[in-house]
């Protein structure tokens, strides 16, 4: 019988960007179709002023629909991001070192970090608005736990003697896009600041290893 992790931590494992069930093919074309109405008025218009009743307008179905598929507008902003995660995860589990596999793994952490904030940058707007309705929800969102699934594996590979999944979560709140977005733009910090702001991080989390 396999033990229980030390100090009561739980594993966590590597599993993709959640999803629905996987739909019948008629929806899954109707899902499709209203995430690339939404994704045009997002890109056109900003995530922040997209509402069912514009996807549902500019996708021909009823507002009904829109809802039964996404469950409110949070929801809807969290299946667009979706795609853009899924697209991030393929770097850092299966894409060319130092983010993907075969470099140590504190390369990979020292990687991990920049990555995040050059993908979230590009897609600022979006992680914003996803996150702002509901500030308990973006704890649980699958892509969220993908990342500290990643990094708790990590710092475990890394030899860290600090509580593993507890310091994933430490790192994952430096890279907070609200927090970022703040030191950018409301104060002006340069993202090279920030980035090195991160080696540091995870070169003092690594310190605490046993010599």
């Amino acid at each position: 019988m396999t033990p229980p992790p030390p100090h009561g931590r739980t594993e966590l494992s590597l599993t993709p960007a959640g999803a629905p069930p996987r739909l019948r093919a008629d929806a899954a074309r109707n899902r499709a179709r209203l995430l690339e109405a939404a994704a045009r008025l997002a890109a056109e218009q900003g995530a922040a002023n997209l509402t069912m009743e514009a996807v549902a307008c500019a996708a021909q179905v009823g507002k009904g629909t829109v809802f039964r598929r996404f469950g409110d507008r949070s929801g809807l902003l969290l299946a667009l991001l979706d795609h853009r995660e899924q697209q991030f995860q393929a770097a850092f589990m299966s894409g060319p070192a130092p983010l993907g596999p075969g470099a140590p793994a504190d390369e990979r952490l020292h990687a991990f970090g920049p990555a995040v904030l050059r993908h979230e940058g590009a897609h600022r707007d979006l992680y914003l608005a996803a996150h702002r309705p509901d500030p308990v929800r973006r704890y649980t969102v699958p892509a969220r736990l993908v990342r500290l699934a990643h990094l708790t594996a990590l710092l475990r590979e890394a030899g860290t003697d600090a509580d593993a999944e507890l310091s994933a979560h430490t790192l994952l709140g430096y890279l907070d896009t609200g927090l970022v977005h703040h030191l950018v733009s409301g104060r002006g910090l340069p993202p090279g600041r920030v980035e090195a702001g991160w080696h540091d991080l995870v070169s003092r989390t690594l310190a605490r290893r046993d010599p």
